[in-house]
């Protein structure tokens, strides 16, 4: 149900979006480098539900649209340094607001308190998958390998 409701969600939300030439994967990455000075490639994907394999497609199809700049690290050149271009703060400016809108839209009949709820509920489950996601190594598992 929370697969669907992603989904649905993602539907509605994508007519916005994809009004101003966007994809959802594009529109997270301006959402998150938003108002902020830029980050890194590991910063990116821990905000955002974009996997790695994905994300430098991504921000390269957004480098080619002139929306950010990539940059080398100084401290680790391995590493690349995101940031919108001030093409991309505007268009920021601009989608933000209408997608925030558009999904206001959508919870207008939601109160704090469902709100609450919902955010209640979710912390919980974040916090079981994540409880059951980190399986540690025993010594008997080890001695299997």
């Amino acid at each position: 149900m929370l697969a669907e409701c992603l989904q649905g969600f993602e539907r509605f939300s994508g007519e916005s979006v994809r009004r101003h030439g966007l994809t959802h994967a594009q529109f997270d990455i301006l959402a998150t480098l938003g108002n902020t000075p830029g980050m890194t490639y590991k910063e990116l994907g821990d905000k955002t539900l974009i996997t790695k394999g994905t994300l430098t497609g991504v921000i390269e199809r957004l480098e080619n649209k002139g929306l950010v700049l990539r940059t080398r690290c100084l401290d680790d050149k391995r590493s690349f340094y995101v940031a919108l271009t001030e093409q991309g703060q505007q268009l920021f400016a601009t989608v933000f607001p209408v997608v925030v809108a558009h999904g206001r839209q959508l919870f207008a009949a939601y109160s704090d308190t469902d709100f609450e709820a919902i955010e209640h509920t979710l912390g919980k489950l974040k916090q079981l998958i994540a409880d059951h996601s980190t399986c540690p190594t025993t010594q008997q598992q080890k001695e299997e390998f």
